[in-house]
């Protein structure tokens, strides 16, 4: 059902198709054609091949949390080098059939497994980078085969492998597309919006091009404000929480950004976020504190769309998260808290026609620091889902040093909470 969500709900009338799976019912990757009517699958690859329980299986190895922190073996990727490559290339071999194969690997041979309270070095960085280097190039020859067979120069893409942003990035810089969409949501929470889509699709409905990730639960401002009131909670009613927001992170306040709906999806998007003025470096440690996570993690930009292509080299637009890019050697010393190791970041691209708070609060920034971009990471910390509902936003905000808190036109700053307590 989450391919369905690949190509029912991108904004093209036809696309090449590419599903890569852990697992799905049988199979973990399939290559098809959809042609604005019905999918021609051109190649399915069964189970126990897996690019995605590959990528798995170093997960657990490197002492991550298989089938959920796979994220944080592609930035560790980053701090190494392909190493193990050749051993690798004839491992994972992609056949003529638009299929692909992958005999047992002995992980232990490239570096000893790591226990909780072990540490990462460069054997592991080394593991790391060519599991990603493998699974970029595996993608980009099956991309090859795809095309050669459709000629659609569309692609969408879905299955949790497609969350890897950095294959992605890879896939549309060497590849055959012009065009690459990826489900926002293309892990397994995909599944739920393919089956209504399906149902949707069988019924005759029509179905629009998925325009905005921002789907989940939203609340009026009459219902933030009780919600305060009854937290008993000191906040401010600013005339512009856009504008507010912007002075408080030219200050150098780490915020707390509550608005709207929810994101569908593992990325905050402008709803449920982290903001931090991206021109101090330390930002980065800083933010990584707060959230509980390794510092070897970076922190991502999001940026206004009409100034992306100055900045940053790559898919552009990108409102999902789902690229990294190559930051502009004239930029880096100006916003270094989103510059991961390897020199790119991970860029949201903002619209003011789909985002128009957010885009007022990047212009806000902008007039006060020079900077159309802001750090932007999920409002959470470690172990813990994404904030959802104001609830969990004070209580994160309760429980982490976030300076301020803007929920929906409220601002809660940490020193009302503390003269609160006191009082």
């Amino acid at each position: 059902m989450g391919r369905l969500a690949a190509y029912l709900a991108a904004p093209m009338e036809t696309s090449s198709v590419l599903v890569f799976d852990g697992r799905g019912e049988d199979a973990s990757h399939l290559a098809g054609h959809w042609d604005g009517q019905r999918l021609e699958v051109l190649s399915v690859q069964r189970l126990p091949h897996s690019l995605g329980l590959m990528y798995e299986e170093v997960t657990d190895h490197l002492g991550f949390m298989r089938s959920s922190d796979e994220y944080k073996v592609m930035a560790l990727a980053s701090y190494g080098k392909p190493a193990y490559i050749d051993e690798f290339r004839q491992a994972v071999q992609v056949r003529d059939d638009g299929g692909f194969r992958i005999d047992p690997i002995r992980w232990e041979d490239y570096a000893p497994r790591v226990g909780k309270v072990e540490q990462w070095d460069d054997e592991h960085a080394n593991l790391a980078a060519t599991v990603q280097r493998r699974l970029e190039e595996v993608l980009l020859e099956l991309g090859h085969w795809l095309f050669a067979r459709t000629g659609d120069p569309n692609l969408s893409m879905a299955g949790g492998v497609a969350l890897n942003c950095v294959a992605n990035s890879r896939l549309a810089a060497e590849g055959p597309f012009e065009r690459i969409w990826v489900q926002p949501a293309a892990g397994d929470a995909g599944t739920s919006l393919g089956a209504a889509l399906h149902v949707a699709h069988q019924l005759g409905d029509p179905i629009e091009p998925m325009s905005t990730a921002a789907l989940g639960r939203g609340w009026s401002d009459g219902e933030l404000r009780h919600w305060l009131e009854t937290a008993n909670v000191r906040y401010d009613e600013p005339a512009d929480i856009a504008d507010a927001v912007a002075q408080a992170l030219a200050d150098d306040a780490v915020v707390a950004w509550f608005q709207g709906r929810s994101e569908y999806g593992p990325r905050a998007l402008g709803h449920r976020s982290l903001l931090a003025n991206p021109s101090r470096a330390a930002n980065l440690n800083r933010l990584n504190d707060i959230k509980g996570r390794e510092q070897f993690r970076p922190v991502a930009p999001m940026v206004l769309l009409d100034r992306a292509a100055q900045i940053f080299e790559g898919p552009i637009p990108s409102p999902y998260m789902l690229f990294v890019h190559r930051v502009r050697d004239t930029w880096r010393d100006r916003i270094p808290a989103v510059i991961h190791v390897d020199g790119t970041a991970r860029a949201q691209t903002v619209d003011p026609a789909d985002e128009p708070l957010v885009a007022r609060m990047l212009r806000a920034f902008e007039r006060r620091t020079g900077l159309p971009v802001v750090v932007n990471t999920s409002l959470n910390t470690a172990g813990r889902p994404m904030v959802d509902d104001p609830r969990d936003a004070l209580e994160c905000f309760g429980s982490a040093p976030v300076d301020v808190l803007a929920i929906g036109p409220f601002l809660v700053r940490r020193s009302a909470i503390a003269m609160r307590a006191a009082a």
